[in-house]
């Protein structure tokens, strides 16, 4: 195989070195030629570098030994620090990297996929809506002397 880029680069995780040749590359290619925005980048590249670091930590020898139980027991870990959509975040990187493993192929699952994140809901609405009064006073702004204003009825 033509070897373009070094496997053995520095920010390579020590669990995708583990499986291998081909894991190694698609974990590159994952962040080189599939997510081109950096601002997605890099935080894709943190949550991945954390949660492999921490299922290193747990005594995993490679990528492809993660089951989904580690990733909710990381994603459970990482409830108690950061917001809600910060966890989200981190979750939808895992499955996203796992998704581009899985068509590597890789991995045989996305072990990602059956993990749920926090619930996340926001307090206010997003669309504020108009009472009757403030109703009245925007239909009767419209100017009817004018063709425009003819064109939209009261």
């Amino acid at each position: 195989m033509n070897k373009l880029v070094p496997i053995s680069s520095p920010a390579l995780p020590a669990l995708v070195a583990a499986a291998g040749e081909r894991a190694s590359m698609r974990f590159l290619e994952f962040f080189a030629a599939n997510i081109r925005n950096p601002h997605t980048r890099r935080p894709y590249a943190r949550a991945a570098d954390e949660f492999l670091a921490w299922c290193a930590a747990a005594g995993m020898p490679s990528i492809a030994a993660v089951e989904p139980v580690h990733l909710a027991t990381w994603i459970e870990a990482s409830t108690r620090d950061p917001a809600a959509p910060s966890v989200k975040q981190r979750l939808a990187a895992i499955r996203h990297l796992f998704d581009w493993l899985v068509t590597g192929p890789v991995v045989p699952v996305n072990l990602a996929g059956s993990v749920r994140g926090p619930r996340h809901v926001r307090g206010v609405p997003q669309t504020s809506v108009l009472d009757p009064a403030e109703t009245r006073a925007l239909l009767d702004s419209i100017d009817t002397a004018k063709v425009a204003g003819l064109r939209d009825p009261r």
